[in-house]
């Protein structure tokens, strides 16, 4: 049995068929034939856009020569009422400044320092499941709610009941549901006073979610004053000043930081988990053996983390299959020759590792689910070369550490105390909104242990 994926549209379809298709689900928008090229071009009236799946080009692009193909402003179009000039949408100097002082938040032994905050959202979500036990769930709620639990114990050091972290929660879900993963004008190229047909449920659900992250930092600068802070992310973030400026980030800085720590920190977790879930139903026997595996956590520590192996290598396949992100756009800043064919400048270069994670002529059965593939020659070289979940290069996710330790955490207390089965009839078909997420949700009945 193969893991679902969207149905590939035929090769040739008009240019306002084909938009139409990218705006309702960029995946299954594109043809078949991208799971084999190494590169493709598209044309639009505006601008023209490249993908590449060659790692030896996405090294070009991602390591080798990073200052050269910058983030494509056109993809920020749809995020900016919400991220502001988060790291997340910066290039050049601003975004080097803002990583001097978000990095060291992140570094290893920080790690270590937040997993009691992960334990206690993992166990706090294995509680609330508890009376469900017997019936549907839906799975994508379970890990969003987990997910962001985990974000405001490791960030703020509160649970998700807290009062201003619920709000921002329940506010997010709404603005992921009407958000797309790319507004209109990254098609059309517009100037920066012309209105970016965001709807106005988008614009004040951006405005609501700000308001609230700038109450939490706000009272978070008031505690580091008179030094009553707690030693979590959000005061580490905010009392590291820049080595080089000695610059700190301010409270409107400190706040588009909060908000795509949120985005990519709970969304892009809480999408691959849900799949995760999903592929343990679709294959009852990797479950118990993960199952079996969860036991270490009868003592639960950081260095118990270490020995959920096979936890790890199912999650990362999942990462594999179901990339949060599955799409990444920079833009050249000169004229570029990519495999003899010549690249304007300001071209779209689209990296995508939904096709490249399943490029036919990397991968051994690039559609299968098999996590005992990164023991495999293929897929150790795969891994170096043709493997992006995180981005790679100076814009890796600062946080893929983190996801590689709450992911296969919160994957094995699940584990640990339900089993999840597939329910018939009830197949998910992945698309893209914000993240990859399933069209009607990812639905598995629950039995607890």
């Amino acid at each position: 049995m193969t893991p679902p994926k969207p149905q590939a549209r035929p090769d040739k379809v008009s240019l306002w068929r084909y938009l139409k298709l990218f705006r309702q689900d960029l995946l299954s928008a594109q043809p078949q034939r991208l799971y084999r090229a190494w590169m493709a071009e598209f044309r639009t009236p505006f601008f023209r856009s490249y993908m590449i799946n060659q790692p030896e080009l996405i090294n070009t692009v991602l390591k080798q020569r990073p200052d050269d193909f910058p983030k494509s402003n056109r993809i920020s179009e749809g995020l900016r009422p919400l991220l502001g000039d988060s790291v997340f949408l910066t290039n050049g100097d601003t975004w080097k400044r803002q990583r001097r002082i978000i990095d060291p938040a992140f570094e290893g032994g920080r790690l270590k320092d937040t997993f009691p905050a992960m334990l206690a959202a993992a166990q706090a979500c294995v509680d609330r499941l508890r009376s469900q036990s017997g019936s549907e769930i839906e799975c994508e709620e379970v890990t969003s709610h987990a997910a962001a639990d985990v974000i405001f114990r490791t960030l703020f050091s509160v649970p998700i009941e807290h009062e201003i972290a619920a709000q921002v929660f329940e506010k997010f879900r709404a603005y992921q549901r009407e958000q797309p993963l790319l507004n209109l004008a990254a098609f059309i190229p517009l100037p920066r006073w012309v209105p970016r047909f965001h709807s106005t449920k988008t614009r004040r659900n951006a405005k609501e979610i700000r308001a609230l992250i700038g109450r939490l930092t706000t009272e978070r600068a008031a505690a580091i004053s008179v030094g009553q802070a707690p030693d979590d992310l959000a005061t580490k973030i905010m009392t590291t000043p820049d080595p080089q400026t000695g610059h700190r980030f301010n409270t409107d800085e400190m706040i588009d930081q909060v908000a795509i720590f949120f985005l990519a920190g709970h969304e892009t977790s809480a999408s691959a988990l849900a799949w995760t879930l999903y592929l343990m139903a679709l294959y009852p026997e990797w479950q118990e053996k993960l199952a079996a595996e969860a036991q270490m956590l009868d003592e639960p520590s950081f260095a118990a983390v270490s020995k959920l192996r096979l936890s790890r290598d199912v999650f990362r396949e999942a990462l594999r299959l179901y990339p949060p992100v599955p799409m990444m756009v920079r833009e050249t800043t000169c004229p570029e020759r990519f495999r003899d064919r010549d690249v304007p400048q300001g071209s779209q270069i689209v990296l995508s590792p939904w096709h490249l994670h399943r490029q036919e002529r990397l991968w051994d059965r690039p559609d299968e689910f098999d996590p005992t593939r990164w023991g495999t020659e293929n897929g150790k070289k795969c891994q170096r070369e043709a493997y992006i979940p995180f981005s790679a290069g100076p814009r890796v996710c600062t946080g893929a550490g983190f996801a590689m330790v709450e992911g296969p955490l919160i994957l094995s207390m699940l584990l640990r105390h339900f089993r999840f089965d597939l329910i018939e009839g009830r197949t998910p078909v992945p698309v893209a909104h914000l993240t990859v997420r399933s069209k009607d949700g990812i639905w598995l009945r629950l039995v607890e242990r």
